[in-house]
């Protein structure tokens, strides 16, 4: 049996959750060993009680592991174990890390430098619109940007990084083969076509209500920052933002409409201590370290800009120019130049002044 074989029996075995597995790992080396395991010496794990000794050491009896396997080979599914190199960084890390992860798509040592988003199912068209805007903005700029799929924001947000032709992670609250909400198949293979779309749930598990509080906590571990767009004073999203503290991240929540109830989370976030961001320029300059800067800022090389980057950085001189003149003059789309004006400023090309002003630097 292999190591990935023998994580996928202990995460298909009832009662069994990543904090219990990682104290049976501290003690017995790899999953092999505990499935291998009797249960008197199971037992003497701190947290593993006799019935799930028992469970754990009658596993063939538990589960069928060649059945999971063939589907996941069916599926064309691959599978990111704790053990495996290409296993996640940012959930290795977690108190309480999944034990296994179906991928549809692929992981990449970039995705490192990931951002999540999340925020109301039934946001608003205000909502909606921000959240493709910092989609396409933080993936622009060269960041993965994470979601959990959902309807409304999490839609818009992995849309957004699409537009943009960069990295998205959508994480699942159900089998890998159950994707939900329904609409989103599409959506979901296109993620997958470019980034990857992930479950630690075993093939056919439907989503409920218990699923996915258990998903929110990936979806807030594989970013280094949570952003929270839209969401109720009630919503799940600040519980994941809670979440997402709790796991060291940094929060940053997006003002709304004092008279809408879709803001009312997020301003009692930023009263709590989040940081309020309105663009994706608030939420970079506090991974600004993380962002490439060019050998020579003075003199940049035509080769190392997109065709975009410099037609718009030579419209750009030391007089500030209002944003609106420089969308008029380049004939680019609005969202075009507006992210490709935050990728100078990554560059350290180009510096935005109050009022929609920029400069070249």
């Amino acid at each position: 049996m292999t190591n990935a074989e023998a994580y996928v029996a202990l995460n298909l075995l009832p009662g069994m959750g990543p904090v219990r597995v990682k104290r049976l790992l501290e003690a017995f080396q790899s999953p092999q060993m505990i499935l291998a395991s009797s249960s008197d010496s199971l037992q003497r794990v701190e947290g593993i009680g006799r019935e799930l000794a028992e469970t754990i050491s009658h596993w063939e009896n538990k589960v069928d592991l060649a059945h999971e396997l063939n589907q996941i080979k069916k599926l064309g599914v691959t599978l990111v174990t704790l053990a495996d190199a290409d296993y996640p960084e940012n959930l290795r890390n977690l108190y309480d890390p999944p034990l296994v992860l179906y991928v549809k798509g692929r992981f990449e040592a970039k995705d490192k430098k990931a951002l999540s988003l999340i925020g109301s199912r039934s946001a608003t068209y205000y909502g909606r619109e921000m959240a493709r805007k910092m989609g396409f903005q933080l993936t622009y700029a060269g960041f993965t940007v994470v979601s959990g799929l959902a309807r409304g924001i999490d839609t818009a947000s992995h849309e957004g990084a699409l537009a943009a032709k960069g990295r998205t992670i959508a994480v699942l609250g159900c089998g890998i083969d159950q994707v939900y909400p329904p609409e989103n198949r599409l959506l979901s293979e296109k993620i997958a076509e470019s980034g990857a779309v992930i479950s630690e749930f075993p093939i056919g598990t439907k989503p409920d209500r218990q699923t996915f509080p258990i998903r929110n906590r990936i979806v807030s571990g594989l970013g280094m920052g949570l952003v929270v767009i839209e969401a109720a004073k009630n919503s799940g999203a600040l519980i994941t933002a809670r979440m997402a503290l709790d796991q060291g991240r940094q929060v940053f929540a997006m003002p709304g409409r004092v008279d809408v109830p879709h803001s009312r989370g997020c301003h009692a976030l930023i009263k709590q201590g989040a940081k309020l961001v309105e663009s994706a320029e608030d939420v970079c300059a506090d991974f600004e370290f993380f962002l490439p800067t060019p050998a020579s800022e003075a003199s940049p090389s035509p080769s190392d800009l997109s065709l975009e980057e410099q037609k718009i950085y030579e419209m750009l001189d030391q007089e500030p120019k209002p944003i609106d003149e420089i969308i008029e003059n380049c004939g680019l789309p609005v969202a075009t130049v507006s992210s490709t004006l935050l990728r100078l400023e990554v560059k350290k090309l180009a510096k935005s002044l109050p009022g929609k002003l920029f400069v070249k630097k």
